[in-house]
Parts: C-alpha cells; sequence; structure tokens
C-alpha cells in the first residue's frame, strides 16, 4: 500500500500529531513510544496470521468434517499470492481500514521518533563541507558556524558505526 507522505495528507497529519504530542511530553514518551511501536502489529503482518490461521483451519475440517474445506486452504492460497504479486491487498486494505497501519507506516514514525531523541546527531557522514566560501556566506546569512573537517571518513568505518548504533544488531570489524 502507498502511503501518502505530502504535507496535506491524512496520515501525514496524523503522524504530525502524533509526534508533536509525544515530544511535548519529552524523552521518556518517546522512549515509551518506541516500545511500544516495536510490539504494533502491521496490515501486512496481519494478512499473514489471518492467512495461516484459514490454511490450518481447513486443514483440519478437511480432515474430519469433509474435502470440501478444501476451499477454504485455497482461498488462504489466494489470499497470499494477492498480498506477495499484487500492489494492493484487499485484506490488507480491510485491516488498514480496521486502525492498523502498513509497515513502513510504523517505520516512518520510528525514525521520525529516532531523530526527535537525538539517535543520528553522531553518526559519521561521508560528505564533508569542503566550500569554505559557501560556507561563510550561509554563515553570514545567520545559518550554521560549522569547522570544516579536513579528515573523510572511510566507507567501512561509517558502516561499521552505523550498524554499532543500530539497535539489536552485533558489529564485527570486518576488514
Amino acid at each position: 500500500m502507498n502511503i501518502e507522505r505530502r504535507p496535506g495528507s491524512q496520515s501525514y497529519q496524523k503522524l504530525y500529531q502524533r509526534l508533536t504530542r509525544i515530544a511535548e511530553q519529552g524523552p521518556e514518551a518517546l522512549s515509551a513510544r518506541l516500545d511500544e511501536l516495536d510490539r504494533e502489529w502491521t496490515s501486512g503482518r496481519l494478512v499473514k496470521a489471518a492467512a495461516g490461521v484459514l490454511l490450518v483451519t481447513g486443514l483440519a475440517l478437511t480432515a474430519w468434517a469433509s474435502p470440501w474445506w478444501l476451499i477454504l486452504v485455497a482461498v488462504a492460497g489466494a489470499v497470499l499470492l494477492q498480498y506477495l504479486f499484487l500492489p494492493r491487498s484487499l485484506l490488507a486494505d480491510a485491516f488498514s481500514w480496521m486502525g492498523y497501519r502498513s509497515g513502513s507506516e510504523i517505520e516512518d514514525e520510528r525514525i521520525s521518533l529516532r531523530v526527535l531523541r537525538g539517535d543520528f546527531r553522531h553518526l559519521p557522514t561521508l560528505n564533508n563541507i569542503e566550500d569554505v566560501d559557501a560556507l561563510a556566506r550561509l554563515e553570514g546569512e545567520g545559518g550554521p558556524s560549522v569547522e570544516p573537517s579536513e579528515d573523510k571518513c572511510d566507507a567501512k568505518d561509517a558502516a561499521s558505526q552505523i550498524l554499532a548504533r543500530a539497535p539489536n544488531r552485533k558489529v564485527t570489524n570486518a576488514a
């Protein structure tokens, strides 16, 4: 399901209001909301769970009641195939209508909360400010005052540092 990320869209407005409310409550609320997001079920996860329940139920009813229950197994397979190969899933749309969000909507909120919390502040970047004249013009216009860094971050080191700071990751120093 495509998510409308334009500032005037309904999903954008909901996310904006939620982020504003949580940011006003402070850092503890940010961490608590991130924990909630880790446990939130997506509409896609619900589609897979519903298909699994249909498959098991259909097979059990086929074994104990009648072979006609294989139709339920076929319906579950069709639901999974539609979810896998088509851009829109009817069952995922139904779960979205019931209030469940897609994985990308949840991830948008998660990344936004982590930015608000300051998780990305000290991560390395491969792009350093090298145009001192442009920086001086920017500072003259009230822009940020930043000392340009002469040392460039090695791509392997940058990737290693970023992955080391990502949650639930173990990083070994690979040469």
